[in-house]
């Protein structure tokens, strides 16, 4: 792995990627309703963790489902409220989420790995340093996106060969984000 975590305070931002990171991802399916939203293991401790040591907390998510007619942007919306009252109620924090609906065939600037949602958060945050940032995500586009601001990324996967595939991508690899959050005791 390429970088060392030293000196992270509140000044740093992290952004975290949805489905696979915060809750289980659907296998060839989108989460489209309340009940399909399961939290992963650990993960709402880790985000009550993160909440008292990190300045913004940001997530940037595809949401494709919505092009393709499998939810509305409503459903998503309520979706999205639904997660953050649950992360709340357990003591974290969420301070906005930036979502893409566009197809993966449009290349659109806010669909990552391109940084478009990055680009939205810094205009309603101006004090975002993404020099101190990290994204933690469970693709190769989340890595990309991340590193394509200079952050600091954090892979979630099960799987130790992907890290070593893409090291120049992957600054640190995890099994879950409460795993990652133990760093910070």
């Amino acid at each position: 792995m390429n970088k060392h975590i030293n000196n992270i305070d509140g000044s740093y931002t992290l952004f975290l990627d949805r489905d696979g990171v915060i809750n289980y991802r659907l296998p060839e399916k989108y989460v489209t309703k309340h009940e399909d939203f399961i939290f992963l293991d650990g993960a709402l401790e880790a985000l009550k963790r993160f909440s008292q040591i990190f300045n913004r907390i940001i997530i940037v998510t595809n949401q494709q489902g919505i092009k393709k007619g499998i939810m509305t942007e409503q459903e998503l919306i309520s979706l999205h409220e639904y997660m953050i009252s649950i992360i709340v109620n357990n003591g974290g924090k969420i301070d906005k989420i930036y979502y893409c609906t566009d197809l993966a065939i449009s290349h659109s600037l806010y669909r990552k790995p391109n940084i478009g949602m990055a680009l939205k958060a810094k205009k309603d945050f101006p004090e975002i340093n993404f020099k101190k940032s990290i994204m933690v995500g469970d693709s190769i586009s989340d890595m990309q996106f991340g590193k394509k601001l200079n952050m600091l990324t954090v892979f979630i996967s099960d799987s130790a060969e992907l890290p070593r595939k893409y090291p120049k991508l992957i600054d640190y690899s995890f099994r879950s984000l409460y795993d990652f959050s133990l760093l910070f005791k």
